[in-house]
């Protein structure tokens, strides 16, 4: 990270030994008591969250104009299941810090239409207008969830990610365009482009229809949808994917699936204990290997491929031993150009809402926020 911006320094708690496909710590329900907060001078207070299909995050970030980087006094995880709405996770996390700030940056998977964040993994609906008015905010700006990432890659030190493919390195990497993709309940796609401030264009890439080799991928394909149906690469690379895939794979061979969570199939994959978790764990990184490569032709990433995802920090040995690279480099005439792109692994927990605080201040007059 740049300096002022480690994970860490966020404010951040992280439970390595965790089991959840998370990597920080989760918020009881009911929370604890108030929390003193201490504001630095000259600084507006605003909200930096990012939502999913299972965890919200929200940071509280302080701001004035002319700074370059976020700086979050707190930070906490809340799932999703436990409140009824998001504005009652809001309300819980500023009542625990007494704080009403003014101004809330929102990153949320899905897409603004008519209002109103379209995402069938939310567990409630999220209109930014009755936001404003629940939470008596001035602001709320929402942004997709894989588009705050990308903002947040800006921070990222390489020394602090893991390299699945180091190449001969662009001298121009720092100005060329990076990819931030990853499963997690679906699968995110998002490109950041140099400039300042940078650019980030959010797509819906992991609806691409996905090609399937022949043998043994084509029978797992053909147990999940019938033939001539759209087979889109969130079908298979996500968490809901993963699971999907080793039921397939169990069906194939006659056996019973025994596990039903994505974090238990993948455990047995990398444990090497269970043979049709193996043979998911090869097959999702094979995709996913093939998938980034055609990303990084799409969009010229020679600035980097940054695969990001919850459950992947678990699988990173496994990834680098499997046919992730082998086939994000086979891309006949290209592979040339394939050898170009760095290809990490980074642990997106807090960086979606350090992404989102960038976005904020990076878009937001200095009249704006002295308002």
């Amino acid at each position: 990270m740049r300096d002022g911006g480690s994970l860490e320094a966020y404010g951040a708690t992280r439970d390595v030994s965790s089991p959840d496909e998370f990597m920080d710590d989760v918020v009881p329900h009911p929370p604890s008591p108030a929390s003193v907060i201490s504001v630095p001078g000259n600084h507006e207070l605003f909200l930096a969250a990012d939502v999913g299909g299972t965890h919200a995050r929200i940071g509280l970030v302080a701001f004035q104009p002319g700074q370059a980087v976020p700086d979050t006094l707190a930070y906490r995880v809340y799932k999703c299941a436990d409140f009824d709405s998001f504005d009652a996770i809001v309300h819980a996390f500023c009542a625990e810090f007494s704080v009403t700030p003014q101004r809330l940056a929102l990153a949320c998977a899905g897409f603004l239409h008519e209002g109103v964040v379209v995402n069938n993994n939310l567990r409630w609906p999220i209109v930014p207008a009755e936001l404003e008015q629940a939470l008596a905010l001035s602001e709320v700006k929402v942004l997709n969830d894989f588009e705050a990432l990308a903002y947040g890659t800006a921070y990222l030190d390489p020394a602090g990610v893991t390299t699945l493919h180091d190449p001969r390195r662009n001298k121009n990497a720092e100005q060329a365009p990076v990819v931030v993709v990853g499963p997690g309940t679906g699968l995110g796609v998002a490109v950041r482009l140099p400039g300042t401030p940078p650019q980030v264009l959010a797509t819906e890439a992991g609806h691409i229809q996905l090609a399937a080799r022949v043998g043994r991928e084509q029978a797992v394909l053909g147990e999940l949808v019938p033939p001539d149906t759209h087979i889109p690469y969130d079908s298979v690379l996500s968490g809901p994917g993963l699971l999907r895939v080793y039921q397939a794979v169990c069906r194939l061979d006659g056996v019973e699936a025994q596990w039903q969570e994505p974090a238990s199939i993948t455990a047995a994959a990398c444990a090497g204990t269970n043979a049709q978790a193996v043979e998911t764990l090869r097959l999702f990184c094979g995709w996913l290997g093939s998938f980034a490569g055609d990303l990084a032709m799409l969009y010229g990433a020679t600035g980097g491929i940054y695969v990001a995802g919850g459950f992947l920090s678990h699988m990173t040995d496994f990834m680098a031993k499997s046919s992730f690279v082998s086939r994000f480099l086979d891309k006949g005439v290209m592979r040339p150009f394939q050898q170009t792109v760095p290809v990490y692994v980074v642990d997106h927990a807090q960086l979606g809402v350090i992404g989102a605080a960038s976005w904020l201040m990076n878009h937001a007059t200095q009249r704006d926020l002295k308002n």
